[in-house]
């Protein structure tokens, strides 16, 4: 005899009170799809306000940025060999990858290096890897390291859609295999370039706490929450709290 899981159960109970409308009256049907159409509408509508404010923001900051980009492009090849731009494959909402761009703070040889450094990681809880003083980040890349000058260019992925201005910060697909069931809530929206534990203390945060600034977050996003995150990134940048 196959024994139902609480989980089925629950799903069963939920179809026979809600998914199943001939037991309605016209009235209570009516009242029904009114209600679903105005929570599709409110969902729809805030995706819209938000993208609409990402394609303007990062359209226009990337014209005005555009000598800032060209300084710190010069800066990069006069100090060490390589390309200006580092890009990486990362995971976006729902698991769908897509390349991500940053300018180039560590020595073309980072990656090779970092299995020799895997012991000396300084975040807690092992799935991130974060060093005060790695050796692998040039002096240019320091800087722009500490004041997330290297996070600009992907104000073009926010243009294109693969992130938002505002949201969990994408991770590799190594991080992603390492997740906890929990953990994998963070693929719930669009990854962004700055997020709430970005504005609270960055990298000085454990990852477990990072999770949970993220998934709260998810569950009290708007607008207006958006703006004030955004407005509490500039003193974050400003003076590098947490940052490495």
């Amino acid at each position: 005899m196959k024994v139902r899981t609480h989980d089925q159960a629950l799903r069963e109970v939920l179809i026979e009170r809600y998914g199943n409308l001939r037991g309605l009256s016209r009235r209570q049907r009516l009242r029904f799809h009114l209600k679903r159409a105005g929570w599709v509408l409110v969902v729809r509508g805030s995706y819209f306000i938000k993208r609409a404010f990402d394609i303007v923001v990062s359209g226009v900051m990337l014209l005005l940025l555009l000598p800032v980009f060209l300084a710190v492009a010069l800066a990069i090849r006069l100090e060490s060999p390589g390309p200006v731009l580092f890009r990486q494959t990362r995971v976006g909402r729902w698991g769908t990858l897509f390349t991500m761009w940053k300018f180039r703070s560590m020595y073309v040889d980072a990656e090779a290096r970092k299995a020799q450094l895997m012991a000396r990681n300084e975040m807690a809880g092992g799935v991130l890897f974060k060093m005060k003083d790695d050796p692998r980040v040039t002096k240019v890349g320091k800087f722009i390291r500490k004041t997330s000058i290297d996070e600009l260019p992907q104000l073009w992925n926010v243009l294109m859609g693969d992130m938002s201005l505002v949201g969990p910060r994408p991770p590799v697909p190594a991080e992603v295999d390492q997740y906890s069931p929990s953990d994998r809530r963070r693929l719930e929206v669009i990854p962004g370039i700055t997020c709430i534990w970005q504005v609270s203390g960055r990298s000085e945060i454990p990852f477990d706490q990072q999770v949970e600034l993220d998934v709260a977050y998810i569950h009290s996003q708007s607008f207006w929450t958006d703006v004030k995150i955004l407005l509490k990134t500039v003193p974050a940048l400003l003076f590098g709290t947490g940052a490495y």
